[in-house]
């Protein structure tokens, strides 16, 4: 009778640890935030702009080009969204000490309140759980004429300055973010979207 009682003991021992692991697991992944960063290395039709502040900065030639391609409906443009990772699981507050890595990262672009593109991750990025930031780039190629069909030029150039021009920020930006992360336990995705912004950390 004894072995039994032991037996059923030790199983009952391995699924609760088993459950821990899981629960911790999920807690420690639940603590990645995620914050918007720079908008770098902005171009228009392959023209760097971020020395620019008004259309002014361009030149005669570049203002003809851009007029016709905007006649066309086109308006392409193209820029690096940076993305800040922290993982606070540094092994303080009683949370172990928990690296991570992002095994894939889709993403929708919102931009000036209106969705566009959407993306995923070229390869895994590693989050070491030291609360430091890790820097995601993610490259982003978009017609904004596509998305914004009722702007004029003046308009399109104004927004192309406002997100990468010498004033430009990631204010007019947000992400819509679902990661995946890989763990001991396989890989584990968010149950839903994350909406990324420059102003702060998610939670």
């Amino acid at each position: 009778m004894k072995k039994p009682i032991i037996l059923s003991l030790i199983i009952v021992i391995a699924l609760i640890a088993i459950q821990c692991s899981v629960y911790q697991t999920m807690v420690n992944i639940s603590r990645l935030q995620f914050k918007l960063g720079d908008v770098n290395g902005f171009t228009v039709m392959s023209i760097p702009i971020s020395n620019k502040t008004s259309i002014s900065d361009f030149s005669a030639l570049d203002v003809i080009n851009i007029t016709s391609a905007v006649s066309a409906g086109k308006f392409p443009v193209s820029f690096v969204l940076n993305v800040d990772a922290k993982n606070p699981n540094d092994g303080s507050g009683g949370y172990n000490r928990t690296d991570a890595t992002l095994k894939d990262f889709a993403w929708t672009l919102e931009l000036d309140g209106k969705k566009t593109i959407s993306g995923r991750l070229d390869n895994p990025v590693s989050v070491p759980g030291t609360g430091d930031i890790t820097v995601i780039p993610l490259r982003i190629d978009i017609d904004l004429k596509e998305f914004f069909a009722d702007r004029g030029y003046q308009s399109l150039i104004n927004l192309a300055l406002a997100l990468g021009g010498a004033q430009g920020s990631s204010s007019k930006v947000a992400l819509y973010a679902k990661p995946t992360v890989s763990t001991v336990l396989g890989d584990i995705s968010y149950p839903g979207e994350l909406k990324i912004v420059d102003t702060q950390f998610t939670n």
